[in-house]
């Protein structure tokens, strides 16, 4: 059996990553010697700043396939989600009151819809089965002529699935409502392109692919017709007016170098040795837990994404037992709720299931010596606990 680490291993890269050393290096400078304002215009601190910003801006479109000025920087894809949903509602009222989404979109859409329902929309929550992934007829039927927009995550945050973002894109694009993708969990994994996608506005960040936390970006789409957004946040006219606020350069550098570095995963074969090892997670689980079932579907998924059930062992049990492996019983971004998973519940899982769901998110740094570790440990603490509940008998159907 392998060691047991002197440090904990760390495979919850969906709720955040270790940032490259290589970005952190990138983004030094700009909290020293390049400290400047980047709107500041009339002096080499300044100018310095703001060149790197537009450089960060364009290394980031150049990921996506969009022009650099149709990025614009925020606070992290939660911003950009509440932009996309919110600001675009304000400004397309005039067309209609109906927006379209799937029951597993991240928070930061759910509850932005919440807020538009209170303000007098109706939003159509999409089904779903257990795939969980978006049947593009359901999308079609769901449109009606004062739909306003659809969102429709790239890639689930808990169990890895990818949607038809482009399909439904095209439909939108020929029925005249605008859509809108969060791409959060899918940058530096998957490709990403906007024109690909037939996305209007798109949610990004940095800290899901080895970048710094609190800083994002929002696509928006140029040309006609015309994306309209509504400002949530006033004051300065930066970001040509759509997101006021001083830009935190030395972030945006560090999302830029980010960008560049995803950009090389998809060429280099990261991706294909992240598939891998989650191969090997998945075959030495199955082979040493008895009863284990996947969430989801392996069929469009995320390469570095497992999200599995361990009947007869309670999810936060095993990970209080599991001190020394950093991984999910669901999403990191709502985890002080003790609620069920709602991304499990939309796809049908059973509740015995939902409560014993462990995510597992690998990463750049994970290598195969951690996965061999994390198996062995798995493996014997499920038996342990199994055996301290006799009245508890494992049922693999």
């Amino acid at each position: 059996m392998p060691p047991v680490p002197t440090a904990p291993i760390y495979m919850d890269n969906h709720a955040s990553t270790r940032v490259d050393p290589r970005v952190f290096e990138a983004m030094a400078p700009f909290l020293t010697d390049h400290f400047g304002n980047p709107a500041s215009s009339s002096h080499p601190f300044g100018w310095a700043a703001g060149e790197a910003v537009e450089r960060a801006r364009e290394q980031i479109a150049a990921l996506v396939n969009a022009s650099p000025k149709e990025i614009t920087f925020t606070s992290g894809a939660t911003e950009s989600d509440n932009i996309a949903m919110i600001g675009v509602a304000r400004a397309n009222r005039d067309k209609g009151r109906h927006v379209v989404i799937s029951p597993i979109e991240h928070p930061a859409v759910l509850d932005a819809c919440k807020y538009l329902e209170r303000e007098g929309w109706e939003v159509t929550t999409l089904p779903m089965d257990a795939t969980g992934v978006v049947q593009v007829a359901h999308v079609e039927a769901a449109l009606r002529e004062d739909t306003v927009l659809v969102s429709l995550m790239l890639a689930n945050n808990e169990i890895g699935t990818v949607q038809p973002v482009g399909e439904v894109g095209a439909i939108c694009r020929e029925r005249g409502v605008l859509l809108h993708t969060d791409v959060a969990q899918a940058l530096g994994r998957i490709p990403v392109d906007v024109q690909a996608l037939n996305a209007d506005l798109m949610a990004l960040t940095a800290h899901k692919m080895h970048g710094p936390k609190g800083i994002g970006a929002l696509y928006v789409r140029r040309g006609r017709p015309r994306v309209r957004v509504e400002p949530l946040i006033h004051g300065g006219k930066h970001e040509r007016g759509l997101r006021s606020g001083t830009l935190a350069s030395h972030q945006i550098v560090g999302f830029g170098k980010t960008a560049e570095l995803g950009a090389e995963d998809l060429q280099n074969g990261e991706v294909e040795r992240l598939a891998a090892l989650r191969d090997h997670l998945w075959a030495g689980l199955q082979a040493g837990v008895e009863g284990i079932t996947l969430n989801g579907t392996m069929a469009h998924r995320l390469p570095n994404n497992l999200n599995v059930s361990i009947p007869n062992v309670e999810g936060n049990a095993l990970l209080m037992a599991l001190r020394d492996i950093a991984v999910s019983s669901g999403s990191a971004c709502s985890s002080a709720q003790l609620a069920p998973s709602y991304v499990l519940q939309a796809i049908g899982t059973l509740s015995d299931a939902i409560h014993t769901s462990i995510r597992f998110g690998l990463g750049r740094f994970n290598t195969r010596e951690e996965v061999d570790t994390v198996i062995a440990r798995f493996t014997e603490e499920v038996a342990r606990l199994r055996a301290m509940s006799p009245l508890l008998e494992v049922n693999p159907g």
